[in-house]
């Protein structure tokens, strides 16, 4: 079969009906969430940008609100019934988390504020441990922010330094680039999963054989990645993975850090306070065992049964129907929107996650996406958080359409209406 994401305007049209059978049905999807029936300066809202934030279900806002009017109180140690039952729902989300991305145990998960905490996590704690002067952190041209600064960081700290690989002009990552870059001094890869500004999909699985190959760790930004396909963290064999609960459908305050046993085990705590600890005196700490270790005060209760209950929504609905349906929109939205002229789209490799990143020659993207806000169209717009890989594409920025779960054909259709409505008003 023709893979969905390779599809051209030729020959979109003779899709067939079986090509569409993983697709989801997309009215009852849209039906769990009610901010999809807002209507934004009289028009009904489309909401395409997944990529910053996704919407919530019932299924995650019901979730949050029974915590907080039934059975809300701080976890652990109380022996109250309210800290009793919240406690264990605190820990069947973990537990949730750690068979939604094939964990060997729910001690390797690790809750976060955000994947940005999450890398600032690895960066603090091994990081500082085990990196020294003159040791590299390999990293790409795509990396978001998060896995940038905290590495600038450490360089500023300790004088390791970081060795980037760099990317097309299409925004290709090239395997064999990559595995010239591995050297002796090369001491962890921290590496996104999926371009947060071009969709492109990085083969994690061989980038960490070829790590591995040569004892290296891989610490993989999955922020991008675990929201459009299904994620098994044995099977990659990566060493850290860490993603963020507001993209995943579930609420915003809320990251994950997978680790590998021996390596969390090994690493100092990250901060200090109450429940991160086994005994304290005033001569000295006994640490507690990971993940309580990297868990300093009073964690994020609800967000985390949130995230529980989107982990349990998305896992219904099954990744590879939401990975079916998505890049079912990524090839109509192509075909659709090169139909526009000047339009020209940023980052055009092969394998791709359902984001589109583009310019339309002669307008700021900022007035672009000023009209398409007036017809009701939600995009995001500017650097992406990914000032680096803009300076190397030589833009300023870029609209960023990001399709979701709920997102569907009709959609894309008012996006490239919206868009010859912009080029009518802007030119």
């Amino acid at each position: 079969m023709t893979s969905i994401n390779a599809i051209s305007k030729l020959d979109f049209s003779a899709l067939t009906a079986k090509q569409f059978s993983l697709a989801l049905d997309v009215e009852r999807v849209r039906s769990d969430f009610p901010i999809l029936s807002t209507d934004i300066y009289g028009k009904r809202l489309i909401y395409l940008d997944n990529g910053a934030s996704a919407q919530k279900p019932r299924q995650v806002t019901d979730a949050v609100r029974e915590a907080y009017e039934t059975y809300y109180s701080n976890v652990h140690r109380g022996a109250h019934y309210l800290s009793q039952r919240s406690t264990d729902a605190f820990e069947e989300a973990r537990s949730t988390i750690q068979r939604f991305i094939n964990a060997p145990s729910d001690k390797n998960i690790i809750f976060t504020q955000n994947v940005t905490a999450a890398i600032n996590l690895v960066a603090a704690s091994w990081g500082r441990k085990f990196l020294k002067a003159g040791d590299e952190v390999l990293i790409t041209e795509m990396e978001h922010h998060a896995n940038i600064v905290p590495w600038h960081m450490l360089r500023e700290e300790l004088g390791i330094s970081l060795k980037v690989v760099p990317i097309t002009d299409d925004g290709l990552f090239r395997l064999d680039d990559y595995e010239l870059a591995l050297g002796p001094a090369t001491k962890l890869v921290a590496i996104t999963e999926c371009s947060n500004v071009l969709g492109t999909k990085i083969p994690i699985k061989r980038v960490v054989e070829l790590a591995h190959a040569r004892n290296i760790p891989v610490l993989v930004d999955g922020a991008q990645g675990i929201v459009h396909q299904p994620v098994d963290v044995q099977d990659l064999d990566c060493d850290f993975y860490a993603f963020t609960g507001h993209k995943l459908y579930g609420p915003s305050g809320i990251g994950v850090l997978y680790g590998r046993s021996e390596l969390l085990e090994a690493m100092p705590p990250y901060q200090g306070g109450g429940d991160m600890i086994e005994h304290v005196s005033f001569d000295g700490v006994t640490y507690a065992e990971p993940p309580y270790r990297f868990e300093a005060g009073t964690p994020p209760i609800v967000q985390a049964i949130g995230l529980g209950a989107a982990v349990r929504y998305v896992d219904r609905l099954g990744m590879d129907r939401i990975h079916a349906h998505e890049q079912a929109l990524l090839a109509y939205a192509n075909t659709r929107l090169a139909e526009i002229e000047g339009f020209r789209f940023i980052g055009t490799a092969p394998e791709k996650a359902a984001i589109i990143s583009f310019l339309i020659d002669g307008l700021h993207p900022f007035d672009v996406a000023a009209v398409l806000d007036r017809q009701g169209v939600a995009v995001r717009v500017g650097q992406h958080c990914a000032e680096p890989l803009m300076d190397r594409l030589g833009i300023e920025g870029t609209v960023r359409a990001s399709f979701g779960l709920y997102n569907c054909f009709d959609e894309i259709d008012k996006l490239a209406a919206a868009l010859e409505k912009a080029k009518e008003l802007l030119t």
